[in-house]
């Protein structure tokens, strides 16, 4: 018997049950496209309220500080024990400074934007001195001098440096701006570059080039969000490129990490420090897979992996918390990014928006370069992963960073009206402690 018959009928019987099924398919495709279209649309509904910022912000900062302390907890704890020092030192400081970068942010939070102006020249001149105390009196450490021994603690200025330079120059901007001064390109680099490069310089001098970077990030963002022409800003962008390539050829200490990170894309010639610390920190990150060897399992933080707790701590996030974890961390990021650049440009004021902008800038460009040196994108710096690294600077001048976030999202069209309709609850009562709304009597 042939088995073509068979194989004709098996056909011909498919055949006929996927044309009783099309319609089913078609209308089942049509009701999920429905349902993609029903989340999009509410999702779009939930982003257009007056406070959906606030509340963006405010959870990805919590998010993000309660992953950094948890990452601190585990990582310093080996810190701790390999080098003698009592038990969670390290992550008592840091606990310490989140309560204190907490208050911070919730006071800048409350506070309207004419007081971040009226702090603009203070905290300069404050920036200006601290960095040029740590030129006098800072310790050496590692071939670099960026902290100042206050009471037995290490402080570093120019974390809040930045801060400093993001309130003054949108303040100075938007003063200018006020008088129509802008539409001559030396008031928009006069006293604005000056400013920037005697801090700069300041920072270059102690060999600290992540910071130094970071500073004319924030110096290119205010020029760009205030509307500087194409010209201006490509020919400061060739100069910066240019203070930058100088830097690392005259200080040896950012020439061996460049040189480090070079030689690591060539596993032949991979002999150096730097070298061996990108190598450890890709191999952490392998060898979490995709849920990572569990929170506080990490082996490379036990003395393999140089500065676990500082500039490579996301190298022990992917290992303990996986790709899954490390995903959920870059998500994070990204949503604080459109929230901050949400409300530069919803905010009704110049001031607001500059600073606002810069702010995003400053934070999302610092993640990217921590996390792309981790993986070996890009050549190490030094500069910590905000709200993640330990380092209470750091950290203290990022909450009140993000403070300053909260209370422009406070001013944007229809918050008020948004707050003044909320319904009282414990709900209200918790958003009025954080600042976002008084409790009704």
């Amino acid at each position: 018997m042939s088995t073509a018959p068979a194989s004709a009928t098996r056909a011909s019987t498919e055949w006929a049950d996927r044309r009783r099924r099309g319609p089913t398919a078609v209308a089942e495709a049509r009701e999920r496209a429905a349902r993609l279209r029903d989340a999009a649309a509410g999702l779009k509904a939930l982003l257009d309220r007056p406070l959906a910022s606030y509340y963006l912000v405010l959870g990805c900062t919590l998010l993000l500080l309660a992953v950094g302390l948890m990452m601190v907890l585990s990582t310093s704890t080996a810190y701790d024990l390999d080098n003698g020092a009592p038990p969670y030192s390290m992550f008592e400081k840091q606990l310490l400074g989140a309560l204190a970068g907490l208050v911070i942010m919730w006071l800048a939070a409350k506070a309207p934007p004419r007081v971040f102006r009226a702090l603009a020249y203070p905290l300069l001149l404050a920036s200006l001195l601290g960095l040029a105390l740590v030129l006098l009196f800072g310790p050496v450490v590692q071939g670099v001098q960026r902290w100042l021994i206050v009471g037995g603690n290490e402080v570093q200025p120019s974390e809040f440096a930045k801060l400093a330079l993001v309130v003054w120059g949108a303040d100075l901007l938007a003063r200018k701006d006020r008088l129509g001064q802008l539409t001559d390109w030396r008031h928009l680099l006069v006293p604005l570059l000056p400013g920037a490069a005697l801090m700069c310089l300041l920072v270059m001098i102690g060999k600290d080039l992540g910071t130094t970077f970071l500073l004319l990030v924030i110096f290119m963002a205010l020029l760009w969000i205030i509307g500087a022409p194409g010209k201006l800003l490509v020919s400061m962008l060739g100069l910066l490129v240019f203070a930058l390539g100088m830097l690392v050829a005259v200080h040896s200490y950012e020439w061996t990490r460049l040189v480090g990170f070079l030689s690591s894309q060539s596993s032949t010639n991979c002999v150096s420090m730097t070298c061996y610390q990108l190598a450890q920190g890709k191999d952490a990150l392998g060898s979490g897979g995709w849920f990572g060897v569990g929170l506080g399992a990490s082996t490379a933080k036990w003395g393999w992996l140089p500065l676990a707790y500082a500039d490579f701590i996301f190298a022990v996030v992917g290992e303990e918390l996986g790709l899954v974890g490390a995903i959920c961390v870059v998500a994070l990021y990204g949503a604080l990014a459109f929230a901050g650049l949400r409300i530069a440009r919803r905010v009704p004021d110049t001031f607001s928006r500059l600073a606002a902008g810069s702010i995003t800038v400053w934070l999302i460009t610092q993640a990217a370069v921590n996390m792309g040196a981790v993986l070996g994108l890009l050549p190490i710096t030094g500069v910590p992963l905000p709200l993640i690294s330990a380092g209470v600077s750091s950290l203290i001048a990022t909450l009140a960073a993000l403070g300053m976030l909260l209370s422009f999202a406070r001013t944007e069209p229809g918050a008020a009206q948004a707050l003044a309709a909320a319904r009282p609850g414990v709900l209200r009562r918790l958003l009025g402690w954080l600042g976002v709304a008084r409790p009704r009597r």
